[in-house]
């Protein structure tokens, strides 16, 4: 069974905010790149009318996520909150509980894997 956590986080851009996006989401991307080797995957896609954006993040492991929570907390959390609405977050693979208590605050949903594979 994979150990693999990844998410779809759906999120509304806060009125006036879409100039401040690309540079947050450019800076997060950088240090997860960076600092984060356990970081799989980590792609945003925005509305055509930059209202909304969509966070898809794999992490190898419960351990990934917590690291990459350390970072993001201390780093981006506050500039993050300033520009999100989070939507709607779906957690996919086996988060344990600490995982999800940091997801918490978004709203976060788990599904399990009922089949499938990776390559």
């Amino acid at each position: 069974m994979s150990e693999i956590i990844e998410w779809v986080l759906e999120m509304d851009v806060r009125d006036g905010q879409d100039d401040h996006v690309q540079p947050l989401l450019e800076d997060m991307i950088k240090a997860a790149r960076v600092d984060e080797p356990r970081t799989l995957h980590c792609e945003f896609y925005m509305s055509d009318d930059r209202r909304s954006c969509t966070a898809l993040e794999r992490y190898a492991d419960n351990a990934a996520v917590m690291a990459h929570f350390a970072q993001f907390g201390g780093r981006f959390a506050e500039r993050f909150t300033q520009l999100f609405i989070p939507a709607r977050l779906t957690v996919y693979g086996p988060a344990n509980v600490s995982v999800m208590m940091a997801l918490a605050g978004f709203g976060a949903t788990r599904m399990d894997r009922v089949a499938g594979f990776h390559r």
